[in-house]
């Protein structure tokens, strides 16, 4: 990746990781499905009234909609409304990249090598000894962040099946797919006059959350994204992602002054090796350069 990507992709991390503390604020405003909902209302409309299909079957995109949608982020902010604080769940979401390699193994046939099986397990040791150890969160709502992370995990495997011609693209119109499950999952379980309310006293924190959400984390990130897919290697860029729970932790501790325990620091480190291990050697390739970036000598250097 030149400088220029990496400084770009850099920027989408720590969208990605803010984006976090921006949803637990949003929950503040909002019921956690209702928020889902509103997310993905705004990330498609008015948008698909701009931009050409995905040229993918359109049962493959509603599939990516409704795991990443009603799945991925109706999980997560639910799971962060039971009492996930924001970094940690940050961390928690990356056991995404175990059940990524289980799911392409299963369906896809894409066998992992030793070493990214290695990398799997170490990932599920970090997310147990954060269950097991964790004070900060009830144990039912980690499991619903991990179910957020397994449905984000099949989302990327029907993302690969679906091989769209534009990642933008499928991102806004697999959007769709999402509203209606969401918006009736929280009118029975969140109650249309908690819906109502919400809907008719939001306020500027409220807004702020959706403005975020939507805008940034989902249409201006990911376009961002798309375009660093394009110009470089999948894996390169993918690994990127291992710093996003870094920026979430940092972010919950700058401004909600959330201190990782002892056991959530051990367990995170394991999730973060797991999910390195698993998209060696781009991970420390990647890492290396952002440590050049920034003015620090990589270990490559070193030697």
């Amino acid at each position: 990746m030149s400088r220029r990507d990496t400084l770009l992709g850099l920027l989408v991390v720590i969208i990605w990781g803010a984006n976090f503390v921006v949803i637990d604020a949003g929950l503040e405003s909002f019921p956690p499905l209702l928020f889902a909902a509103l997310r993905f209302t705004f990330v498609a409309f008015p948008a698909v009234l701009f931009i050409g299909g995905p040229g993918a079957r359109w049962t493959r995109v509603a599939a990516v909609g409704l795991l990443q949608g009603a799945g991925q982020f109706g999980l997560l902010f639910v799971g962060m409304n039971l009492g996930v604080p924001p970094g940690l769940a940050s961390l928690v979401l990356q056991g995404q990249a175990a059940f990524t390699v289980l799911l392409a193994f299963l369906v896809l046939r894409d066998k992992p090598g030793p070493i990214a099986v290695g990398g799997v397990l170490v990932g599920v040791l970090g997310l147990a000894a954060i269950a097991a150890g964790t004070a900060a969160a009830p144990v039912g709502a980690l499991l619903v962040v991990v179910a957020a992370g397994a449905c984000w995990a099949a989302a990327n495997v029907a993302t690969r099946v679906a091989q769209p011609n534009s990642g933008f693209r499928l991102t806004i119109w697999s959007a769709l797919a999402a509203p209606v499950p969401l918006a009736l999952l929280s009118l029975t379980f969140e109650g249309p006059d908690r819906d109502w309310q919400a809907l008719t006293r939001i306020d500027a924190n409220g807004i702020f959350a959706l403005v975020f959400t939507v805008v940034l984390s989902s249409i201006v990130a990911f376009g961002i994204w798309a375009s660093l897919l394009k110009r470089n290697s999948t894996a390169s860029v993918g690994s990127l992602s291992l710093l996003v729970p870094v920026v979430g932790v940092a972010t919950a501790w700058l401004v909600q002054g959330e201190v990782p325990s002892l056991v959530e620091s051990v367990g995170g480190l394991f999730i973060l090796a797991g999910v390195a291990a698993v998209m060696r050697p781009h991970a420390i390739r990647a890492v290396g350069r952002w440590l050049h970036l920034t003015g620090r000598p990589a270990e490559s250097d070193a030697a």
